[in-house]
Order: structure tokens, then sequence, then C-alpha cells
């Protein structure tokens, strides 16, 4: 056996993977010998970029790592942002590539797509970057890989395999079941520490990230006996069910909120940085919390960051949950439902002027697609849907609008989620600069039929930089650029396409869209909001 079918055997046999992404090379040719024979699903996208962002959204859609077949050099700098999207938000992704020769590694001889270091290049956007030189250690290799995302908090992980490994005989595991691996559970006496905080709390308040998102059961159960308010970030979105009383939505930035987070006398955050990009996207440092902070996080370093934690706990989130429970078996009586009612009014969402253009956008979605998946760039409706949306469980709304921040997200990721979760539909919401940075990957979804709805919001530029200029009495430059059209590029790569111009006529097209094939819906967004003051 060599090294590149054993790679191939043990991704699907020991680890259940089912799809990978990548666009075959010189380099990587002998490693595609591996796949023949195998029921392993090859995605081909257009660019590296867009590869990495299939896979991202494929790992949050499925909760499975995404992984990705990847040529040396720049396939590798192609994929760069798309890992650092990944590791910001902690989203499983395996980056395999090929790299040069061992005997040429770091002589700068000129060769194929030679970097001086490309495991140095790509450490800075890996949970960790490993160079294999021995194809007897890549067991090893992968099961360490396999560990930081079943064990640890997820990122992406990136191993590269000299082109002259790929044939070289490799010696196959004694057997081909992965390690059972548990994720480790927080100090008992911490949490009972912090159940009699939370129990003896006046006015306590939850704060669920990211991390729990696995344990949606618990954390609405938990949430539910304590009575307490309950904000999530952007990536938790579904973890109370949609429009639970004790929700208060990703909405940590507003006013109302901010005020309810100063006034608890108790805090519980678990799995979430409590970063910028989820409690101070309006960036000026007005979210505090006052009383007394419990934080529970599989990274031990994230428990002294951004907040002052009064009692810190590192573990797994849902075996905290489980053993929080254990410490709170009744349901309390704090008012909580009150609570989260009155500051829902105060923020009244819907009538917000901010928000106000994008609530017939989001109804049409929800009347026409109730089940789907919602995978968003930066861009304006995303923006407002961050605040607007309600979820039914987890892992069905996400976007690149935190952590990293990334352009060209929404349309690859959709793709990907897609191809995670068949069963469901899937809607990119994306904006007319955005998706030009990975438009390309139209393409893939006609090619694999995949049947996303492609939502773009078409407001002539970058409106959101506009705006910031405007803000900061800087004169506009850059930001009023040339778009195509979009309906002819639709045509071009095969695919159906609407331009609307009201809500009504976004219902007809969601009611007329394909079964089994991408549709482009392109919303002029002038005419949209023009429509609305009518």
């Amino acid at each position: 056996m060599t090294c590149a079918e054993l790679l191939i055997r043990l991704l699907h046999e020991r680890y259940h993977v089912d799809t990978v992404f990548g666009i075959p090379g010189v380099h990587t040719v002998a490693l595609y010998r591996g796949l023949e024979g195998q029921a392993i699903r090859h995605v081909t996208p257009r660019h590296e970029q867009g590869a990495g962002f299939m896979a991202d959204g494929y790992a949050r859609a499925s909760g499975k790592p995404g992984v990705c077949l990847i040529i040396t050099g720049p396939g590798m700098t192609n994929i760069a942002t798309a890992m650092g999207q990944a590791l910001a938000d902690s989203v499983p992704m395996l980056v395999i590539s090929s790299v040069n020769r061992r005997d040429t590694l770091g002589r700068g001889q000129g060769r194929l797509h030679e970097l001086p270091s490309q495991q140095q290049t790509l450490a800075g956007v890996s949970r960790f970057s490993h160079t294999l030189l021995d194809p007897d250690a890549l067991t090893e290799v992968l099961a360490r890989a396999f560990a930081v995302f079943s064990s640890a908090r997820p990122g992406p992980v990136h191993i590269e395999i000299p082109i002259d490994l790929f044939d070289a005989p490799a010696t196959p595991p004694a057997s081909w079941r992965a390690p059972v691996l548990y994720r480790p559970a927080p100090d008992p006496d911490g949490i009972a520490q912090a159940a009699s905080w939370l129990r003896e709390a006046e006015r306590p308040l939850v704060l669920l990230g990211g991390g729990c998102v696995d344990a949606p059961a618990m954390a609405r159960t938990l949430v539910e006996r304590l009575d307490a308010p309950c904000a999530t970030t952007i990536n938790a979105k579904g973890l109370l069910g949609r429009d639970h009383p004790l929700d208060i939505g990703a909405n940590t930035s507003l006013p109302a909120v901010r005020q309810l987070a100063r006034e608890a006398d108790v805090i519980l955050a678990v799995g979430t940085e409590l970063g910028e990009t989820d409690y101070d996207v309006v960036f000026d440092d007005g979210f505090a919390l006052d009383g007394r902070l419990i934080r529970i996080d599989i990274d031990p370093e994230q428990l002294a960051r951004n907040q002052m934690t009064a009692l810190g706990l590192v573990g797994d989130a849902a075996r905290a949950l489980a053993m929080l429970l254990e410490h709170v078996p009744d349901a309390l009586s704090r008012d909580g439902a009150q609570r989260s009612r009155a500051v829902r009014d105060a923020l009244a969402l819907g009538s917000d002027p901010t928000f106000v253009s994008f609530v017939p956008l989001y109804a049409a979605l929800a009347d026409h697609l109730p089940d789907a998946i919602l995978v968003g760039d930066s861009t304006a409706p995303v923006y407002a849907g961050n605040h607007l949306v309600s979820q039914p469980e987890p892992r069905r709304y996400f976007n690149a609008s935190t952590g990293y921040g990334t352009l060209g997200y929404g349309l690859p990721a959709a793709l990907g989620a897609q191809l995670a979760r068949p069963e469901l539909p899937t809607v990119a919401l994306v904006g007319d600069g955005g998706v030009m940075f990975t438009l390309s990957e139209l393409a893939t979804a006609v090619e694999e039929r995949l049947p996303v709805v492609i939502v773009l919001w078409h407001n002539a530029g970058y409106e959101e930089i506009r705006r910031y200029m405007d803000a900061h009495g800087v004169a506009r430059l850059g930001v009023d650029i040339q778009a195509p059209d979009f309906q002819q590029l639709a045509a071009g790569f095969g695919c159906a396409s609407q331009r609307v111009a009201t809500p009504a006529e976004l219902a007809g097209a969601l009611a007329s869209r394909p079964d089994a094939a991408p549709y482009l819906i392109e919303i002029d967004a002038a005419a949209w909001q023009a429509s609305l003051v009518a």
C-alpha cells in the first residue's frame, strides 16, 4: 500500500470522510490515484479559496471536519484566507497538501510551486501544521489532527506530504478503528461553586457561544431552570429553538442588551470568546459585565480574555452543562421571561430603521424556505439577519461577518452546507461586492446540481464602506465600483436567475425556484427600499 492509498483509506474507513474538496495538480496526481474505488465524493471548486470555504460550510452544517486536497505553493496560499476564517470561528478543517521533494525542502532551488517554508506560511492559520517525512508516521499524524477536531478547540489542521512520498510504501495500522477520545470535563468543585452562584443570583444572565452547538437540549434546559435571559453569539443561533421566551438573540452590541448585561449580578458564559465581532460590532468598547462572571471553555486561554473572569472552568461545553444541571435540578423563578420580553420590546428590531428594509426579505424566506440553512457573506442583509433571524436549531445560520470577516465566503460555504445536509434547502445571502471574490463557484454549483438559492443584494458597490467613509469624513474612493450584469453572468454559467425589486416579486421568485439546480435571485436594493416607502 502506498502512502497516498493509505491516506485515503484512513480518511474514509477510520474517520468516515465522505466528501473532499480540491483542484488536482501535477504535484497531487499520485494522491488522486488513492481516490480510485473509494466511496468519497470529490468536489472540484474553481479556486482553492472556494475549496476552503466549501469545507468550512460543510463542517459548520454537519459538525464533521471539512477536508481539502490542495497543491503545493499557490494552492496553499489561495486557501489561507479560508483557513483564517475557520481558525477564527473554531471550524474543523483538514487541509492536506503536497510539497516539494524531501531532498529539496528549504534549498531555494526555484522548484515548481516552491516556497521558502510552506509549513511556516500556514502555521499562523492552523491549530498545527506538520510536514510528513516518514510515510509510517501518517497514521499518527492523522490521529493528532482528528484529536484536535474531536477533543480540543477545533480549527484548521494542515498536513503537507512531499511528492516523493505519495508512491512510497506505507504500513497500514493494526486496526482501522479510530481511537475513542472523550472531551474533558470541568473540575467538579468548580462546577459546584458555579451552580451555587447561579442558584443564589437575583438577576442572572447566560451567554452561549459556538462551543455549545452540539448541546442544544442541555443548554435550553439549563437556561429554563435558571429562568435567565440568554444571549447567543451568531454561531450559536438556534440553541434555544425558534422564538424561545428567554432568548434575546445575538444582540449584545445593542443598548438594551448591554444595559441588561451591566445589571446582571451573575453571568454564565459558555463556549464564547466574548469577542468584538459578537459583543461589540459598533466598536465602541461598550459591552461590560459588572457582575460575577463564570466562564466555561475548552480552551484555557479564553478564560482570561476580553472580560474579567471571577470563576473559570476548563472543559467541554456539553459535559459542563450536564454537570451544572445536576446541581440545578429544579426550575427557579427570577422573572426571566419578563426581563427578556422587556429587552425585546426595547429593541423593537422589526421597526428599527437599520433593519426594517430586511424584515420582508427574511419573512419571504421563512414563508417559502422555513427549514433552510442560511449562509451569509459580509453584506447588509446578513448584518441585519444577525439580529432578526431566529432558527429552530444550531448549524442553520452562519456567516463570515464574525471573526476574520472575509468577503467571498457566502456562495462557496453555502455549497458546502448543501452537500453536508442535502435534505435541507440552503440559501446563500451575498452582496454584489463580496460575491465577486468567489463568483466562479457558481460553475461548481451548476456542475454538482446543488439546489442552493443565491439571494444577491445589489447595492452598487461596497455600501458598508461607503457609510463608514461618510461617517468619518473621508471622501469616497474605491467603493463605487462597476458591477457586471449578474443575469447574463448567471446565464453564462448555466444557472437560472431572476431580478426582483419588491417583496412580492421576491416571493414569486422563491415560489418558482427550480428543484434540483442553483438559482440566483438578484435584488435591486435601491428599488426594493423605494418600494417599502411608496
